[in-house]
């Protein structure tokens, strides 16, 4: 088997993060592996990566970075492949990475989800592969159902708390 998803990180301190992907792209039965590989620190590792990377079989890349956040770019300069970008949290709120992510040049796009939203970039890289998959498809179809399921509760519940001045809901 080989992996559809490539979930890269600047560093091993962008796990907390990218953890999430990971989660989610199990549940949904989605091959994927796991690098971390830096810009600035390991610029030819990223490049035979970026370079080899549709040959190796995979569809979709997910790349975290923090701050000034060059590796979704750089990656993205060297593959045809959608990258999906997580800004990371390390400095200034995060928005240094966000904003230099979602600032690149015509031609070389990267998608980008929010700040930490590695769950959110594994869930687009599941849509972008479920185009050509439908037990995938139906796979995504009950998380969201899920998460559906998930507010409704929710909302059963609030219906049992109780406040002198909290009104009934009408229906």
């Amino acid at each position: 088997m080989t992996p559809s998803v490539s979930i890269i990180m600047g560093s091993a301190s962008d796990w907390p993060v990218m953890e999430k992907a990971a989660r989610f792209l199990d549940e949904m039965a989605i091959p994927f592996e796991i690098n971390a590989l830096s810009a600035h620190r390991t610029p030819e590792a990223v490049a035979q990566f970026a370079k080899g990377a549709q040959a190796r079989g995979l569809k979709v890349i997910i790349a975290a970075a923090g701050m000034a956040a060059h590796l979704c770019g750089v990656i993205a300069s060297l593959t045809t492949l959608p990258v999906i970008g997580v800004p990371v949290k390390a400095s200034l709120d995060g928005m240094d990475a966000l904003l230099s992510i979602v600032q690149m040049p015509p031609g070389i796009p990267v998608a980008t989800v929010g700040i930490n939203g590695a769950l959110n970039a594994a869930i687009l890289s599941a849509q972008i592969l479920s185009l050509g998959d439908e037990p995938l498809r139906q796979r995504l179809l009950a998380h969201r159902e899920s998460l559906k399921k998930k507010v409704t509760e929710a909302n059963e519940a609030f219906a049992d708390v109780t406040f002198q001045w909290k009104m009934k809901n009408e229906e």
